[in-house]
Order: C-alpha cells, then structure tokens, then sequence
C-alpha cells in the first residue's frame, strides 16, 4: 500500500487501541474495528491533523469504512 494508507492505519490501529492488522481497506470503522461516533470523530481529526486535509462534518459522517475516508483524502491532496 502507500504512503497515506500506512500513515492511516497507524492512526486508526492507535486510536481504537486495535492490532493494525485488522485496518484493511473493507473494514467497516463500527463493525469491523469497533468504533463508535466519537472514536470516529477523533479519528477524523486525527488525519485532518496529519494530512492537512479539512474534512467536513456532513464528509466525514458518510464514511463507513477504511476505504471511503482514504479515497476521500486521496482525493483532496495535491
């Protein structure tokens, strides 16, 4: 995988205290790695903090797995 997607699995697997093997792009951040709303939103700003990326609220409530908020910020980067 690439650089974001490493720097994101690095976040997520230490903000849900989760074994970074379970971060793969299909997971599902509530069902697979057992996230709830607010682990969700320290998540965001998580990687808004680390990419520089603003990621609205409205954006950041649409993503349900590890997938949706990579390509989202894959998106937004120059």
């Amino acid at each position: 995988m690439d650089e974001l997607f490493e720097k994101m699995k690095k976040l997520i697997a230490d903000k849900l205290e989760i074994d970074a093997e379970k971060v793969q792009m299909e997971a599902s951040f509530r069902q697979d790695l057992g996230a709830d709303s607010l682990d969700t939103y320290e998540l965001v700003y998580a990687i808004e903090e680390e990419t520089g990326i603003t990621i609205p609220d409205e954006k950041a409530n649409e993503f349900e797995t590890v997938k949706d908020a990579y390509e989202y910020i894959k998106s937004q980067q120059k």
